[in-house]
């Protein structure tokens, strides 16, 4: 069902939002005439917020970790509501669960040989990605130095590795001035920044249509090794993944015995080259498959129903853990119950003759905290809604308490995330919505390129950016129970949840019923 994204929006007007509510503004953002959206955002209250919240995150729902019996609860919860509000489903009659499949990782392990002399698990070798238990026997293997494929310096080019064992090393080359190459910086790449290194030269393997990759990191094999021997000997599970992205290629990280045993000279050298040796990888692999859900629901578009809307939030948190239930009031219960306000809003301008003009699709992502997995899901593998119809993605995370961290400006504030950097027009209706309904304090203080928190990439807006399609991430900042037990529904502050539940109501009013389709003037290729 996976469509391919068209960006075929240059031909749209470009018309600012108006911010009087006396007369239509030039782009016409509300064309529903005699309305006022704040009939409907009055139906949104800290009290039917405080409610559904105290129940979606207690104990019972056992902290929603992905897969597990609070997950399905909070599912069937969700599912209730919205049959509850007379919303249907996209997938038709009582089905309102799009199955997401999901491996859960065990350690492998690997039994490894080199020109005949063996080379054991966490002394010398570790399994990082195994999509199966697999043998693969070399009499070949080929050295890519530092493992790079890059726009400026490749360790691939000119050499087929398709199908091939390769070896690549840690690090980066630089110039004469002690820049990386790839950015004539000084500062790290995704090549050298630690685990972001491990798996950008774990993708280019891959891309390079390489079988197996053995990895030197003589930094990080002392750290990862007894971790790795402690999850194997506790039988515990390691992360999850989408079914459909188990790796395919094989990855080790070895130490420098097992790779001087590969190349006597690779500390050295870097240049790429075939290396005659025998090799003989033994992969063990062990996984679980299972099963999480996205909760859908939507009200059909009145005018353009072919165009969509979406709202998304994560159901999901962090489970129990050493007999503590993680109950993720803030994170990301605050941003599922502010969807389901935001739907019961939507549906009684429907039953009044004022349904939205596009289609609004109200999901909950599962698998957020393990790594996008359920928005990935949707993006990558099974829009229900074909992307290229696809308007606007407006997230939800995290929006019931403040940040301690800020210091400067009132309380009364929201931090955006990703507003202009697809489209100058969602930007703007986001704006001109604040000024005229809500008049919060837009922060944007994350929203900037160079945030080391990178928040842009780490909620679930993203797998729809990353596709061009237009985003607002709503977001409160962290605070001292991000992540932990006592993120807990007493600590929301449910005038803030009630005030900045209604501002992604009303923009997501203004996007819904203008006249246009937002431009998309800022796509990436």
């Amino acid at each position: 069902m996976k469509k391919l994204l068209i960006l075929g929006f240059s031909t749209l007007l470009f018309l600012g939002c108006g911010s009087s509510s006396n007369k239509k503004s030039n782009s016409q953002v509300n064309e529903i005439e005699n309305v006022d959206p704040a009939e409907y955002a009055s139906t949104i209250t800290s009290e039917e917020l405080k409610t559904m919240l105290y129940k979606y995150a207690s104990d019972e729902f056992e902290g929603r970790n992905t897969g597990e019996k609070g997950q399905k609860m909070a599912v069937e919860y969700l599912k209730e509501k919205y049959q509850a509000l007379d919303i249907p489903s996209p997938l038709g009659g009582e089905d309102y669960f799009q199955e997401v499949p999901l491996e859960k990782q065990r350690v492998s392990q690997a039994k490894v040989s080199v020109n005949g002399k063996s080379y054991e698990s966490y002394k010398d070798q570790i399994v990082l990605a195994a999509s199966s238990s697999i043998n693969i026997s070399a009499d070949e293997i080929i050295f890519v130095g530092y493992g790079i494929d890059d726009a400026t310096y490749s360790d691939y080019k000119n050499i087929d590795v398709t199908d091939k064992i390769v070896l690549a090393k840690a690090g980066e080359p630089k110039d004469s001035l002690g820049n990386y190459i790839t950015s004539g910086k000084t500062e790290n790449t995704k090549w050298t920044n630690g685990r972001q290194a491990i798996s950008s030269k774990r993708e280019a393997a891959k891309a390079n249509g390489a079988k197996a990759l053995l990895y030197l990191d003589s930094e990080s094999f002392p750290r990862y090794a007894p971790y790795y021997q402690r999850q194997a000997a506790s039988g515990a599970t390691g992360r999850l993944s989408l079914k459909s992205d188990t790796d395919k290629l094989l990855m080790l990280m070895i130490d420098e015995n097992l790779a001087h045993a590969l190349y006597p000279k690779i500390t050295e050298n870097s240049a790429p080259m075939f290396l005659n040796v025998n090799v003989n990888l033994d992969v063990e692999n062990q996984s679980e498959s299972i099963v999480s859900e996205n909760v859908v629901a939507y009200i059909k578009g009145s005018e353009k129903p072919d165009e969509i809307i979406i709202i998304s939030a994560h159901l999901d948190h962090e489970g129990i853990k050493n007999g503590e239930i993680y109950n993720g009031a803030d994170d990301d219960g605050s941003g599922t119950v502010a969807i389901l306000e935001i739907a019961e809003a939507f549906k009684k301008a429907e039953k009044d003759g004022h349904g939205p003009k596009r289609t609004m699709l109200f999901l909950h992502v599962t698998g957020e905290e393990k790594g996008l997995l359920g928005s990935k899901h949707y993006a990558d593998n099974d829009p229900i809604f074909p992307l290229e119809d696809t308007v606007a993605d407006l997230n939800i995370d995290m929006i019931g308490r403040t940040d301690p961290k800020r210091k400067v400006g009132t309380r009364n504030y929201i931090y955006l995330i990703g507003s202009d950097k697809l489209s100058s027009e969602l930007h703007t209706i986001s704006e001109e919505a604040n000024s005229k309904y809500v008049n919060m304090e837009l922060d944007y203080k994350f929203n900037d390129d160079n945030d080391p928190n990178r928040f842009y990439y780490r909620s679930d807006h993203y797998n729809f950016a990353k596709n061009n399609i237009p985003v607002i991430f709503y977001f409160n900042g962290t605070h001292d129970d991000y992540h932990q037990p006592s993120d807990t529904a007493d600590k929301i502050e449910y005038d803030l949840l009630e005030t900045r539940t209604r501002f992604v109501f009303y923009t997501a009013w203004e996007v819904a019923n203008r006249a246009e389709r937002i431009v998309v003037d800022k796509a990436s290729e």
